[in-house]
């Protein structure tokens, strides 16, 4: 009997361990780039002016707010609109005399919507003055679409911000070193007239107490409008720092910016200028993080996000912000 067994030749292949090391130095390489000091100064500088000019538009909501309890959703289009109108005036005048203007045309706006849509409902439900903010947010928004045909417009080039200066090896705009100066000059001054002038004690006293201010003869609406005024100032500076570094405007282009700004300001503690502010440059130097992050973990398209599930976590865990006081019922 002829038995016959089978010989299975085992091989063993050659395990070829150069993706492995093109993976590591890669790895290593992004950890290299992420910690370089070029590249956190980069990072810190956007999100600073990023942050500075989300702030000027979250004092506009704060200052709202602990006035007249009113969440003014048609600041973020106010912004807007002060950038249209620096696109259109600057077509007929130098860019540095149509600053002025734009402010000008942008404050009177402010002080009309004040008057025409809030001013009317001031002793309306909370609900129906919230209501008319929203209805004149679309109207500017749609007027815009009218005038623009809905297409997207540039703004224009103003030469000293966007001068190119180098920072610890980091190339940026001029525009970005000065945000962040420019925003803490304006809080200042903002603060002094707020703590040390006739109108700013006014303002004090109204938004501790609506009703006791007005028996004590403080002229309520005339609070109110400035008010108004300075929010509106603050979105003009804002928009001209804004659309300097993302030039693109169209009628919705208010709408991210103001959500944001609003959730610093809730961040912060709404009714807070020093809160708002703080939320604002959290959010800023967060987001652009997020953005600066390598393009292949991809990752950025949740900035927009993280803004939003911080506003949730902050509602969920201390509703009334950092710097908010909690209200108490009168009896």
């Amino acid at each position: 009997m002829i038995v016959s067994t089978s010989h299975r030749v085992c091989t063993i292949k050659n395990i070829d361990f150069t993706d492995f090391f093109n993976v590591f130095l890669s790895g290593a390489t992004i950890v290299e780039q992420l910690f370089s000091l070029e590249y956190l100064v980069s990072i810190l500088l956007s999100g600073i002016s990023l942050g500075g000019q989300l702030a000027l538009i979250a004092i506009g909501y704060t200052m709202v707010y602990g006035i007249l309890r009113l969440i003014n959703f048609a600041h973020g289009d106010v912004f807007m609109v002060a950038g249209l109108l620096g696109i259109y005036i600057s077509a007929v005048m130098p860019i540095y005399a149509a600053i002025p203007v734009v402010i000008i045309l942008t404050v009177a706006l402010g002080f009309f919507i004040e008057r025409a849509a809030y001013k009317p409902l001031r002793n309306a439900p909370r609900m129906s003055v919230m209501i008319s903010a929203i209805g004149v947010s679309y109207l500017l928004q749609n007027t815009a679409t009218y005038v623009t045909g809905g297409q997207p417009m540039t703004y224009p080039t103003i030469g000293i911000l966007n001068k190119t200066v180098d920072i610890v090896g980091t190339s940026t705009k001029l525009v970005v070193i000065i945000t962040p100066i420019l925003v803490l000059v304006l809080i200042v001054l903002l603060t002094q007239l707020i703590n040390h002038t006739k109108i700013g004690m006014a303002m004090r006293a109204v938004s501790k107490d609506f009703e006791t201010a007005r028996l004590m003869g403080i002229k309520i609406n005339n609070v109110i409008s400035m008010t108004f005024v300075i929010g509106s100032a603050l979105a003009v500076v804002g928009s001209i720092l804004y659309f300097t570094t993302y030039p693109a405007i169209t009628p919705t282009a208010g709408a991210m910016p103001g959500l944001k700004a609003f959730v610093a300001a809730v961040f912060g503690g709404i009714g807070s200028i020093p809160g708002a502010v703080i939320g604002a440059f959290l959010i800023g130097i967060c987001e652009t993080i997020i953005k600066g992050l390598p393009s292949a973990w991809n990752v950025s398209v949740f900035s927009d996000a993280f803004t939003f599930a911080l506003l949730i976590i902050i509602l969920t865990c201390k509703p009334t912000g950092l710097f908010g006081e909690k209200a108490t019922d009168k009896v």
